[in-house]
C-alpha cells in the first residue's frame, strides 16, 4: 500500500511540474543606433529543449517589436514580419543580420555602444506561454556581427 501511494504521489508530483523548460539565450544584443534613428534590429541565439515558438517580443525601449525574416521572393530580397519563429527541441535556432531578426520600432533614445536594452521573449510551448527576460548589449554599427 506504501509503494502504491508513494508511485501516486510521485506521479501527481510530476504533472504538476510546469510543462515549461527554460530557453537557453545566448550572445544576445542590438544593433548600435545614430541620433534620431526610431528602428533597429535584436539578434540572439534561441535553444529550446522542446518543441516551442517564438511568439512576441517586447522592449521597454521601443514603443512595439515584431519578429522578421528576410526572405527571397520573387529573385528579391524582402524583409517581412512573421507570426512567430519556430523552435525545433535541441535545435539552435540563430536571429541574425540578413536571417531571422527582431526589429524594434519608435525607439524612446538613442541605442548606443555598450548600453544594455531589456528584452521579454514571449515563448509558446503546447499553447501555454512563458516570458524569458534578456539583456542584450548594444554593438556597434561598424563592427561584425559576430
Amino acid at each position: 500500500m506504501k509503494l502504491r501511494l508513494s508511485m501516486l504521489l510521485a506521479a501527481m508530483l510530476f504533472a504538476a511540474h510546469p510543462a515549461f523548460a527554460q530557453v537557453n539565450i545566448e550572445e544576445p544584443w542590438v544593433r548600435a543606433t545614430v541620433p534620431e534613428q526610431k528602428i533597429t534590429g535584436a539578434f540572439m541565439k534561441i535553444t529550446s529543449p522542446v518543441d516551442a515558438k517564438l511568439v512576441g517580443v517586447r522592449a521597454s525601449l521601443a514603443g512595439w517589436a515584431e519578429i522578421h525574416e528576410m526572405a527571397m521572393i520573387d529573385d528579391t530580397m524582402k524583409m517581412r514580419q512573421i507570426p512567430n519563429l519556430p523552435l525545433p527541441a535541441g535545435t539552435t535556432v540563430e536571429l541574425k543580420p540578413g536571417d531571422f531578426h527582431v526589429m524594434l520600432f519608435e525607439l524612446a533614445a538613442q541605442a548606443k555602444e555598450g548600453d544594455i536594452v531589456p528584452l521579454t521573449l514571449v515563448i509558446e510551448t503546447d499553447g501555454k506561454e512563458e516570458t524569458v527576460e534578456v539583456n542584450a548589449v548594444v554593438r556597434p554599427l561598424h563592427k561584425p556581427a559576430h
